[in-house]
């Protein structure tokens, strides 16, 4: 069994807020932060799945709710970070691992001069989410830039899959549309073009200062909705008369109507009904139906 296996490395009953972007959230049945080590973070994953333990991977934290109810099985954060430069196989000259920060491997690249990262500078997160995710901003994503992953896939085992089977689509991929979630990404190899350090500089300082003047700081969900085609999330919450609105210590940003922030002591729960909210409003008064970004994690 999982826990007389690996009993030693496992958390039992940990808060999650801390772990979240949006620091809230309940607790994991049992927690595993991987810090040092591929082999460890596959061998615990390995023997959840043995066990038919459901496994729910972390990185940042960002663009997930987690329920005040917690999460049941087991919950890895990934801090496994490691940035290459090279030239690879496949047009790729950088490879980065999944519990890498987006924003530390955009200015890792900067300093290489290699262009083709900027949207991410800010872009709270990990590697390892982004790919899952096709996250993206300003413009960009990793559709643009992953050439392809390394998976330890709970049916196939250790597999390197090419862009091309990733199926990316605006914030969708065909790991996203998996079910199971019985995967983990490992590694995604980048193809990023050259460019002199100062633009890639400027470039970014743009996307920051545009960052701060349209999202509102602090402890964020980051976008809850996505846009739907032709239009913006935020424009049509707006446009319902929603910003501002509050339920419990959750309300929708004054500044931008697609984030939502914690005004006092937010649960998880404020935030869903907010969401739920906000979906029926916009349904009801312009016929167009909300899809979340962000996912909902645990006991609902």
């Amino acid at each position: 069994m999982l826990k007389a296996q690996l009993y030693d490395r496992l958390l039992h009953k940990q808060s999650l807020a801390r772990f979240t972007a949006a620091r809230l959230g309940g607790a994991a049945e049992w927690l595993y932060i991987a810090r040092d080590s591929y082999h460890e973070l596959a061998e615990m994953v390995l023997a959840a799945w043995d066990d038919g333990l459901p496994v729910r991977i972390l990185g940042g934290g960002a663009n997930v709710l987690v329920s005040d109810d917690g999460v049941r099985g087991l919950v890895i954060i990934n801090r496994l970070s490691e940035i290459i430069f090279g030239a690879f196989a496949g047009d790729s000259n950088v490879i980065a691992a999944s519990g890498t920060s987006l924003s530390t491997l955009t200015r890792r690249c900067q300093s290489q001069g290699l262009a083709g990262m900027e949207w991410a500078v800010s872009v709270p997160g990990t590697v390892g989410g982004a790919v899952v995710n096709n996250a993206g901003a300003h413009g960009g994503d990793m559709a643009g830039v992953v050439r392809r992953i390394a998976l330890l896939d709970a049916q196939h085992g250790f597999r390197v899959l090419p862009v091309e089977s990733l199926d990316y689509a605006y914030r969708h991929s065909s790991l996203k549309a998996r079910d199971d979630r019985r995967y983990l990404v490992l590694l995604a190899a980048l193809s990023l073009p050259p460019g002199a350090p100062d633009d890639i500089q400027t470039t970014m300082d743009t996307f920051i200062a545009q960052r701060k003047r349209t999202q509102p700081p602090g402890a964020s969900l980051g976008s809850i909705f996505k846009n739907p085609p032709g239009d913006y999330a935020g424009r049509l919450i707006e446009s319902v008369g929603l910003k501002g609105y509050t339920i419990g210590g959750a309300q929708v940003s004054p500044l931008h109507a697609n984030f939502f922030i914690n005004v006092g002591d937010a649960t998880a729960h404020d935030y869903y009904a907010l969401i739920q909210h906000a979906q029926r409003t916009v349904r009801e008064q312009t016929g167009v139906e909300l899809e979340l970004e962000v996912e909902l994690v645990g006991e609902w």
